[in-house]
C-alpha cells in the first residue's frame, strides 16, 4: 500500500507542478493572477479530443498541436486584456475571472454541459515495487517529465527564459539592460498557456472533458503556488510534490473529502507561519 501511495503521489504531484508552473510565471512576471489559467487546461483537452478522436492525428502529435493552439491563445489574450495592466493585480484579477466566464460560455455554446470522454490511447497496468500503474497514467507521467525538462532547460540556458528570469527578479533594471517588455511578457503568457494546454491534453483520457474541467486543476494550481510562494518556479515544484503525495495519503487512507479540506488546512498553517510562502519572496 506505501508504495501505491507514493507511485499515485508522484503521478499526481507531475500534473499539479505543470500547472502551478505557468500560473506563477504569468504572477512573478506580469503581476497577474490568470484565474483563467483553467480554462486553457479545459481549451487544450477540448482541441486533444478533436485532433485525436475526430481528425485521427497521433496521441503524441495531437498533444503537441493543441498545446501550441492554447500557447497562440495565451499571447492573443495577452495582447488584447492583459498588455496594459501589467503590475495592475486587482484589475488583472477581474479580466482574468471575466475571461475564465467567457470561455467557459464558450466551450459551454460548442460542446453542451454534458462531460464527453476521449478514447484512451493506452490501456492495461504494469507492476513497480508492488504497486499497480496503468499505461494511460504512465503516458502522462512520461509527457510530463519531458515538458518539465524542457521547461527547465529553456529557463536556465536560452536567451528568453533568461530575460524571463532577470524580469521577474527586478523588471525596471533589466529594461535598463535592453530586455524589451512586450515580448517577455508575449512570451511569458504563451509559454503558461502551454504548459496549460499541454497538460489538458495529456489529462483528457484519462478523465472526461466538459466545460468545467478546468475549476478543480486551477484550484489545485492556486494552492501550489500558495503553498511555494507566488513567483516562485522551485516553490511550484516543491507545493506540487507536496499537494500531490497529501492528496495520495489521505484520499488512500481516509476519503477524497479529507484530502481536499487538508490541503487547505496546510494552506493556512503555511500562510500564518510564512506569508510569502515555503520559497516565496516579498513583493
Amino acid at each position: 500500500m506505501i508504495s501505491q501511495i507514493l507511485v499515485n503521489g508522484v503521478l499526481v504531484s507531475l500534473t499539479y507542478i505543470i500547472m502551478a508552473l505557468g500560473f506563477t510565471l504569468i504572477f512573478g512576471i506580469m503581476r497577474i493572477v490568470n484565474f483563467a489559467h483553467g480554462e486553457f487546461y479545459m481549451f487544450g483537452a477540448f482541441a486533444l479530443m478533436i485532433l485525436f478522436d475526430q481528425v485521427g492525428l497521433p496521441f503524441f502529435a495531437a498533444v503537441l498541436i493543441s498545446g501550441v493552439l492554447t500557447a497562440a491563445l495565451g499571447m492573443l489574450c495577452e495582447r488584447l486584456l492583459f498588455r496594459r495592466l501589467v503590475g495592475e493585480e486587482l484589475p488583472g484579477m477581474i479580466t482574468a475571472l471575466a475571461l475564465s466566464i467567457i470561455l467557459q460560455s464558450v466551450a459551454l455554446l460548442m460542446f453542451g454541459p454534458a462531460d464527453q470522454s476521449v478514447a484512451r490511447p493506452y490501456v492495461g497496468t504494469w507492476p513497480i515495487f508492488g504497486a499497480v500503474v496503468p499505461w494511460d497514467r504512465t503516458v502522462v507521467a512520461i509527457g510530463a517529465v519531458l515538458i518539465l525538462t524542457a521547461f527547465y532547460l529553456f529557463m536556465k540556458f536560452s536567451r528568453l527564459g533568461l530575460a524571463m528570469r532577470a524580469v521577474a527578479l527586478d523588471p525596471e533594471v533589466s529594461g535598463l539592460m535592453g530586455v524589451e517588455p512586450g515580448l517577455i511578457y508575449s512570451t511569458a503568457f504563451g509559454l503558461a498557456s502551454l504548459l496549460a494546454g499541454l497538460a489538458g491534453a495529456l489529462m483528457a483520457p484519462v478523465y472526461t472533458v466538459g466545460p468545467a474541467m478546468g475549476a478543480l486543476p486551477m484550484l489545485k494550481a492556486f494552492v501550489v503556488v500558495i503553498l511555494g510562494g507566488l513567483g516562485s518556479i522551485p516553490g511550484a515544484v516543491l507545493g506540487g510534490v507536496i499537494l500531490g503525495l497529501t492528496d495520495s495519503v489521505l484520499a488512500t487512507m481516509l476519503d477524497s473529502t479529507v484530502a481536499s479540506i487538508a490541503s487547505f488546512v496546510v494552506v493556512l498553517g503555511v500562510i500564518v507561519a510564512r506569508p510569502t510562502g515555503l520559497l516565496g519572496r516579498s513583493i
